[in-house]
């Protein structure tokens, strides 16, 4: 017998998707099954309402002009239209309220169709006199506000200057009223979703609110999805709730998913058993479009006995009545005041019996095409007003909303976290902390121990998820005294432990970031530094943004979420150079706006308490401390003259500090990295002294703190001048010294792992420092080089003129 003949009598084997927890349920069941009905009046109002949705959908991408995305935003008005005004619970006059639930845009794209919706329910109150709206202006987004779509704040037209209108970012952010999270990377507000739920959740315990999304079919596609819907699976959010407007259309595709036994273009899973494989109360909603589906899958959403999230699949059509549906829809639309556009908004005019006006002369000057935006805002101002039986109905709704709000009696646990707590702590190192000279730890355990003595002082304010690498990162430790185990809200609501999908950074920092936001907990997120700080890199940048956008708003402080870069750097060197990583540190250090990210690289243990505690008091979006993995041994900073830890907080100190009276002077040389600090301060400082050099040598823990401090400090700590004819040693990339090292001889005499251009092997790091020529020998060597020639040379030890 050949071998291909072997098998031949080998048949599939019988596969069936395993029973879960969760539940499959299709939206014609329940409308059969139930008593629940839809008044026809309301029905005529959601039509009425969905009619001016739309309309100003095709408005305002003809405005901006051409630019925005009204596909999405169209097939998704009437799910978030029906949340709005029906099946989600908040108090419009208070934005700010605890116990609202809340709506979050994770298909970010579709931000055309959220201010649309914020400004018709606005304007629909307003237009109906009765007092539901915020009383600050705002805490509002007005019509005349959607002027600013698209627009930057310092844009100067005539009316968008006269209104005051808000600038409204081309993707949603908190600088909007009742948008809790920036969204727009795709998949991103999935995870920072999720973060929020765990973060409600905690806080309630029982009777949550509710953090309700929309997200498209594409929008699930992106890997980091999974990952949080794992994570919210497992932890049992039931009040996790997501809307997907599955219309199949992202910008290349027309067949995203497996639909109807045709394979996916992009994916092959079909969603229902996407969502139900991952354990969450799947709903099908065959028409996306019809308000009876749409209300009752809602309507038994909010009332269905689950302990697991819920997803309802609304099947839509992209761009629905627009004239152009599909791909094409996506993020272009008709042409600006074209016969295309004029058509989209005929139903509105027949419906209303008005007129959009027609323009003989057509330019693109930005005075002509705001005030003919103003005009078509107005006719849809002018409906509004006229229309008693719309502008009652919302009222009596939103009206219906608070009161149901306020009859769910939503109270935060009364032995909740007290967050103010880990914002006000003392620097000096608390007594179980306390490190003395000889003791042999190592920095992932002494941060590790910190965190929890916060945890502990704030009564379990902080959640850390990791990348499977809970003890090996030291992260573990943040839990002790609470339970042990993972996070569940049902079964284990105490543990600070967040499963976040396993291996998996990308979510897990859009879900630290999400936790942050909710602003009554800490999200902590660890990993290799090698991995985590690119993989997070756009949770950090998206959490800064939406920081930035609520102190906008309301002026309040950021609410910051920490990335544990463990693992760093050269000292991780037997795991070799795909996790041995130099480049973490220039990933973010540096990279952020003034204010938002703090970067921390501690020379040695002792100095990650008053780091970290005085960071937390700042305020920024986002802590990022840089830790190694070996035992170090804490360093008697006395005996060595080294300044006290607390010196770290400045973001630099002198390890040795040049007598600037003496006629010899040889230079000023900076160290950035605990494995190069060390090594400096253990094996080179010694030989450095005994050689008789009078010079500078500073340790840097913090860019960003160092910034902090005032002009004159800077210059009184770090004078420019030096930095002239510096040069440095560092664990990480050469750019993280420019700053310090400004000279083109000090930037070539510099010492870094990329020197030889090249990566390095595996190895213990002695060898691994060795190759990458930052040992003891190399320092020393390179020292000595330096200091002859700043002697050599005759460079100052001051300026000219003595200053």
């Amino acid at each position: 017998m050949q071998d291909k003949e072997l098998f031949d009598n080998v048949k599939p084997s019988g596969f069936n998707i395993r029973s879960r927890e969760a539940k499959y349920f299709d939206v014609s069941d329940i409308i059969s099954a139930s008593s629940y009905k839809i008044d026809p009046v309301d029905i005529d109002f959601f039509e009425r309402l969905d009619l001016i949705y739309r309309t100003l959908c095709v408005i305002l991408y003809n405005f901006v002009p051409t630019s925005g995305h009204p596909g999405g935003s169209i097939s998704s008005g009437r799910i978030a239209e029906g949340l709005l005004f029906e099946n989600m619970f908040y108090d419009l006059s208070d934005p700010l309220r605890d116990d609202n639930d809340l709506l979050v845009y994770s298909a970010g794209h579709k931000a055309m169709g959220l201010y649309a919706l914020w400004a018709i329910r606005n304007e629909l109150i307003k237009a109906s006199e009765i007092p539901l709206l915020p009383r600050d202006e705002r805490y509002q987004l007005r019509l005349e506000d959607l002027l600013g779509f698209r627009k930057n704040p310092k844009q100067d037209t005539p009316l968008f200057r006269k209104f005051r209108s808000k600038s409204l970012d081309g993707h949603p952010s908190p600088a909007t009223p009742f948008v809790k999270v920036t969204t727009g990377a795709s998949g991103f507000g999935v995870g920072s979703s999720v973060g929020l739920a765990i973060a409600a959740m905690d806080s309630y315990r029982i009777n949550s609110p509710r953090i309700n999304l929309i997200e498209g079919e594409g929008g699930l596609t992106p890997g980091r999805v999974g990952e949080a819907l794992s994570s919210a699976s497992v932890s049992k959010l039931n009040n996790f709730i997501m809307h997907i407007d599955y219309n199949q259309s992202s910008i290349d595709s027309d067949t995203v998913t497996s639909e109807q036994n045709k394979t996916g273009e992009y994916v092959p899973w079909y969603i229902d058993e996407f969502f139900y494989m991952h354990n969450f109360n799947t709903i099908n909603v065959s028409d996306g479009h019809n308000f009876l589906q749409i209300l009752s899958a809602q309507k038994f959403v909010n009332l269905l006995q689950t302990k697991q999230p819920t997803a309802i699949i609304y099947r839509t059509t992209k761009g629905w009545k627009y004239g152009i549906e599909g791909k094409s829809s996506h993020g272009s639309g008709h042409k600006f005041l074209s016969d295309g556009y004029y058509n989209a908004l005929s139903e509105f005019e027949k419906k209303f019996n008005k007129k959009f006006k027609r323009y003989s002369d057509i330019t693109v000057q930005p005075e002509f095409v705001e005030k003919a935006f103003y005009d078509a805002l107005m006719l849809i101002r002018e409906v509004i007003d006229e229309d008693e039986a719309l502008k009652s109905k919302a009222a009596e709704k939103i009206s219906n909303i608070k009161r149901k709000l306020d009859q769910l009696k939503r109270r935060k646990r009364s032995d909740m976290p007290d967050l103010s707590k880990a914002y006000g702590l003392n620097i000096e190192t608390p007594t179980e902390l306390r490190l003395f000279v000889g003791d042999r730890v190592t920095p992932k355990e002494v941060l590790g121990k910190a965190l929890n003595y916060i945890n502990k002082v704030t009564n379990g304010a902080i959640f850390v998820s990791s990348a499977d690498l809970y003890s090996s990162t030291g992260v573990n430790i943040i839990n002790k005294g609470f339970p042990e185990g993972f996070y569940n809200s049902v079964s284990n609501p105490d543990s600070r432990l967040v499963s976040a999908g396993g291996i998996c950074e990308d979510a897990m920092g859009s879900i630290a970031s999400g936790i942050s936001s909710y602003s009554k907990h800490i999200g902590v997120s660890s990993s290799y530094s090698a991995f985590i700080s690119p993989l997070e890199h756009i949770s950090a940048r998206l959490h800064s943004i939406g920081e930035q956008g609520k102190k906008d708003l309301t002026g309040n402080c950021y609410n910051p979420f920490i990335i544990i870069n463990a693992h760093s750097s050269i000292k991780t060197g037997e795991d070799g150079p795909t996790h041995a990583d130099p480049q973490s540190l220039q990933l973010l250090q540096n990279n952020f706006p003034d204010g938002m990210m703090i970067t921390l690289t501690p020379l040695e243990p002792s100095e990650i308490w008053p780091l970290i505690s005085y960071s937390l008091s700042l305020r920024p979006a986002v802590i990022a401390p840089f830790i190694t993995r070996p035992k170090e041994t804490i360093i008697d900073r006395k005996l060595l003259n080294i300044p006290d830890a607390t010196e770290s907080l400045k973001g630099l100190y002198y390890l040795m500090r040049a007598d600037m009276s003496s006629k010899q002077y040889n230079g000023t040389f900076v160290i950035l990295g605990n494995a190069c600090g060390m090594t400096f301060v253990k094996d080179v400082m010694p030989e450095i002294k005994k050689s008789g050099f009078n010079m500078n040598v500073l340790y840097i823990t913090s860019k960003e703190l160092f910034d902090r401090l005032s002009p004159a400090e800077k210059e009184a700590l770090y004078p420019e001048y030096l930095s002239f004819h510096s040069i440095g040693i560092t664990d990480f990339t050469l750019p993280v010294l420019y700053y310090w090292v400004r000279s083109n001889y000090g930037l070539d005499s510099s010492l870094y792992p990329f020197k030889h251009k090249r990566y390095t092997g595996s190895g213990s790091f002695n060898y691994v420092m060795k190759e990458a020529g930052v040992d003891a020998y190399s320092q020393i060597k390179k020292i000595k080089e330096y200091a002859l020639y700043i002697e050599k040379n005759k460079i100052m030890s001051v300026m000219p003129g003595g200053h």
